[in-house]
């Protein structure tokens, strides 16, 4: 999420950095990683689950012989955690569910005669298989099971997989666990990585291969989905997490500092922006985020993600600072201003927005505000969207035509096809009039 130079060149002298970005490469592809990725998926397509375990004790210190977890040891899993941890998880997802659901029933079956004789529809029809990834490296990221494994069930998807990758003590993080049990998945593995996509979409788990996978991941898992992709469809493709700030004088320069260096907490390559109309909030933004830093427990990880890919941006009216926030089309953006439905009306390229003083990104990472956390970066949103119970539904059409509007329809293709020169489409309308003028039943 960085300004393209040549873009900019259409904002001058109605913007200026407060904090530019340094020099460090926008964060993408390593060629290394992909090339790794590769090697590794035609290795597992060629020795199946035996390369499988192999890589599973290679990479992560796997053991056992086994990588799935049963339905009765995935219930307990909750038993595992302190009693707050597993009252959130609950409330997550019946949240996430609960939003999934409405968004379900807005997306609905239709039919309609378009001309006499023709009638064209549409049903939405669910994926059958999924394959969810849920992360548990650095930090075990709960909530990922309901914007995955749950909202796809929630679409009416049969059979989810959930793969996760054991921890230090070779055992799978129960609190990723019980999310994954309460979301509704179908089975459950502890397996990570790239071995653990390519396991589902190659069918290597008892089960035949995904037709989807979905997921959050580190580098490796973002690349084999890249890969993979073609052979399944994914949800997006992913890159470091990113926010961004869009604040007047009004906004509160510790909470949009807080803001920024929740999401610099993803990672070290997480972009965080501001673009503001007040060059003073700009400024004691800057200043608040070094004092939070002093004492942030995660410093290691924010501070380079801020240092390197950080950014402050004062904007002269509030025009700029929305064709400027268009032009970044952040994965995560916060609204903080005196007029925030005014800015919100203005936009048109984010991933998800949080609106006020009292919204915070953090609400929707953790499952809690109920919408998806799946979302695109790097500027996809320009063009995409997010993760939601219609991905995993297809809008599959149909037509069925009568004798009445053959006429019409059988007359324009032939039209249409003489002047293609495509003879067979031609033909199939031809023999159709003809069957229709001589009174008989096509």
């Amino acid at each position: 999420m960085r300004f393209n130079p040549s873009r900019l060149a259409e904002f001058d002298g109605s913007y200026r950095f407060l904090k530019p970005p340094s020099d460090a490469p926008a964060a993408q592809r390593d060629p290394a990683v992909a090339s790794r990725v590769s090697d590794m998926l035609s290795t597992i397509q060629r020795d199946g689950m035996d390369a499988v375990l192999r890589y599973a004790k290679e990479l992560d210190g796997w053991q056992q012989p086994d990588v799935e977890i049963g339905a009765a040891e995935l219930a307990r899993t909750g038993d595992k955690l302190p009693a707050g941890v597993r009252a959130a998880l609950e409330l997550g997802q019946a949240r996430t569910s609960d939003f999934a659901r409405r968004q379900r029933a807005h997306l609905v079956d239709f039919e309609a005669e378009l001309a006499p004789g023709l009638v064209a529809g549409q049903r939405y029809v669910p994926v059958q298989r999924v394959g969810a990834y849920l992360p548990a490296g650095r930090f075990p990221l709960l909530a990922g099971a309901f914007m995955t494994v749950g909202v796809a069930k929630t679409a009416g998807v049969p059979v989810v997989l959930a793969c996760t990758p054991p921890g230090r003590e070779g055992t799978a993080d129960p609190a990723v666990l019980y999310a994954a049990h309460l979301s509704g998945a179908d089975r459950a593995y502890v397996l990570g990585g790239v071995q653990a996509l390519a396991a589902m979409a190659f069918g290597l788990l008892g089960e035949r291969p995904v037709d989807m996978l979905v997921g959050a991941g580190n580098a490796y898992v973002a690349e084999a989905k890249r890969q993979l992709y073609g052979q399944v469809a994914i949800d997006l493709p992913a890159g470091p997490s990113e926010v961004a700030v869009l604040a007047d004088e009004t906004a509160d320069p510790g909470l949009v500092a807080a803001d920024l260096l929740g999401q610099a907490e993803h990672g070290t390559e997480s972009p965080a922006a501001l673009v503001t109309t007040s060059l003073q909030l700009g400024e004691a933004v800057i200043a608040e985020i070094d004092r939070q830093l002093e004492t942030l427990a995660t410093r290691d990880i924010a501070g380079p993600a801020w240092r390197d890919y950080g950014s402050v941006t004062w904007a002269k009216d509030a025009s700029t600072a929305i064709q400027l926030m268009d032009e970044l089309a952040p994965e995560h953006l916060e609204i903080q201003t005196a007029d925030d439905d005014m800015y919100l009306a203005g936009l048109h390229n984010y991933g998800s927005v949080f609106l006020g003083p009292w919204s915070t990104v953090a609400y929707s990472d953790k499952g809690m505000a109920g919408t998806n956390h799946v979302l695109p970066t790097a500027g996809g949103a320009k063009h995409s969207a997010g993760l939601s119970v219609s991905r995993f539904l297809k809008p599959l059409t149909y037509q069925r035509v009568s004798r009445e509007g053959t006429e019409e329809l059988a007359g324009a293709v032939e039209s249409i096809s003489a002047y293609e020169g495509m003879a067979a489409h031609g033909a199939t309308a031809t023999l159709r009039l003809q069957a229709l003028r001589n009174g008989e039943q096509a």
